[in-house]
């Protein structure tokens, strides 16, 4: 649907005439022009283009007939077709392999209603995980001179980074790791550090991590720094990733977890999906949360408030990362050749049930 609207409003204007407006004629099945609002009000074809022109020069009792026709015809403005003319679609790509997952459907929520608010169109692309994907995506976002692109998922190649670059078109990643983009990212380390610290006051003393294999950088980053933390505190870590980041991922890397080994105490996992599987599958085994293990997830998705989770959990804000991406979008047009931008926000420990109470 997307493309069509873009190709009927370059044949508008590669033809001469008005590109289609937002609203369909129903006598004609057509969309209203604005030639047609020029007729109904007797003026000309670029009065109307003026009428809606801010800052236009046009009399006050012509702007008042042009008005007048387009609201009894239900005409609009083709905002799209513009910003073609304009070489600015006003489009910006939202880039994401797991859009159903909850806190990305959080994200790009809160990152769309953002641009709305900033009079951009989103765009959300759902790709595959593969870099050909990204690229592919990326390349269909630049032919319709997208005015920026967010990455949610995927990183981009460099070779992409540098033709957006030449194309003069804004990329910015979120909770990516790339050096030379703009960028913003939670503060993974700290989260990590307010979880152990969480789960040793909790008394944990066999601590264990919950990841998937090949994480991306962002998860690993939270793994590590995990580890880290416990072994300048004199403990070790036991590393169990499971085949995806999520429920079912969860409920793989708690099997793992259970079948060899001491049982953990303190159980870490990446985000709050693989929490929900950990928590499930150690319930089902017999054992009590968090009498038996403490958990710890990360996002504070809407689910670990639920009185079947009660998730403790490191909460990332949507809204917070919605408008440094704004933020990051209206610095980076403002001055191009700028340095890379970063910005980095903090996480917040949400103590649920799944801890047990501090010492």
């Amino acid at each position: 649907m997307l493309c069509n609207t873009i190709m009927n409003a370059f044949r508008g204007m590669s033809s001469g005439v008005e590109p289609v407006s937002d609203t369909r004629d129903s006598n004609q099945g057509r969309f209203v022009s604005a030639q047609a609002v020029a007729e109904r009000a007797g003026v000309s074809r670029s009065a109307v283009s003026r009428a809606f022109t801010p800052g236009a020069s046009i009399a006050p009792a012509t702007l008042a007939q042009v008005r007048e026709a387009a609201a009894a015809l239900g005409y609009q403005v083709n905002d799209l077709a513009r910003g073609l003319l304009a070489n600015r679609s006003r489009l910006v790509g939202l880039v994401t392999s797991d859009a159903d997952a909850p806190f990305q459907a959080q994200l790009v929520a809160a990152i769309s209603h953002a641009l709305i608010e900033r009079s951009n169109v989103p765009v959300i692309i759902s790709i595959g995980s593969t870099a050909d994907d990204v690229a592919n995506a990326s390349r269909q976002l630049l032919r319709y001179r997208a005015e920026a692109t967010v990455f949610l998922s995927g990183s981009p190649p460099v070779s992409l980074v540098e033709l957006t670059r030449r194309n003069g078109q804004p990329l910015i990643v979120v909770n990516r790791a790339e050096t030379g983009l703009d960028s913003v990212h939670c503060d993974d380390r700290d989260g990590a550090q307010q979880a152990f610290e969480a789960l040793r006051l909790a008394g944990g003393s066999r601590f264990a991590v919950v990841n998937r294999a090949n994480p991306c950088l962002s998860l690993a980053a939270r793994e590590h720094a995990f580890a880290e933390f416990a072994t300048a505190s004199g403990f070790e870590t036991k590393i169990v990733r499971a085949s995806r980041a999520d429920y079912d991922g969860g409920k793989e890397a708690a099997r793992q977890l259970l079948a060899c080994g001491p049982i953990p105490d303190a159980v870490f996992c990446v985000n709050d999906l693989m929490a929900f599987g950990t928590l499930d599958y150690i319930r089902g085994a017999g054992l009590y949360v968090p009498n038996d293990v403490s958990v710890i997830g990360f996002d504070d998705v809407p689910m670990a408030a639920w009185s079947s989770y009660g998730l403790t959990t490191l909460r990332q804000d949507p809204q917070r990362i919605a408008r440094d991406v704004i933020s990051i979008l209206n610095r980076r047009l403002a001055e191009p050749d700028s340095p890379p931008i970063s910005v980095h926000f903090p996480v917040e420990l949400v103590i649920r049930e799944t801890i047990k109470a501090r010492r």
